[in-house]
């Protein structure tokens, strides 16, 4: 299972899951599409997105926020993370990704995502897997 929602009161909760860090961060990029839009986005437009955050919460944070900005400012939604990486930086951590995606404006979306919230967030290892739990404001 990469992705599960789960019930909550207002807004848009989500737990995502991978056998590494990077997959986990993967999956809930893949589950914050799939609450905007639910057509296949086709392959068409690369973009590096980089990420930091003192701690795995806050690069979580900062990497799907990322992805707001592009989706609301620029009309970018991805298909697709191509290449992704981790890794500790000092006191913190950095992440380095690829993306692939579309126009929003060739898809029609059903809800808008407001922000990405540290509300109930954390990102944790259990036995050999990651698991990432996400609240955004809808």
């Amino acid at each position: 299972m990469k992705y599960k929602f789960l019930s909550h009161t207002a807004d848009a909760k989500f737990h995502s899951y991978g056998k590494t860090l990077e997959e986990s961060f993967e999956n809930s990029v893949e589950a914050l599409i799939n609450i905007i839009c639910k057509e296949k986005i086709k392959k068409i437009t690369k973009k590096i997105i980089k990420s930091e955050g003192k701690d795995l919460e806050e690069l979580l944070y900062n990497f799907l926020e990322e992805f707001l900005f592009l989706i609301d400012s620029r009309d970018f939604i991805p298909s697709e993370i191509l290449k992704i990486k981790i890794y500790k930086k000092g006191e913190g951590y950095k992440l380095n990704s690829e993306v692939i995606g579309d126009n929003l404006k060739n898809y029609k979306t059903h809800t808008g995502i407001k922000a990405i919230t540290y509300n109930e967030m954390f990102v944790i290892k259990e036995k050999d897997a990651y698991k990432c739990q996400v609240v955004v404001d809808i």
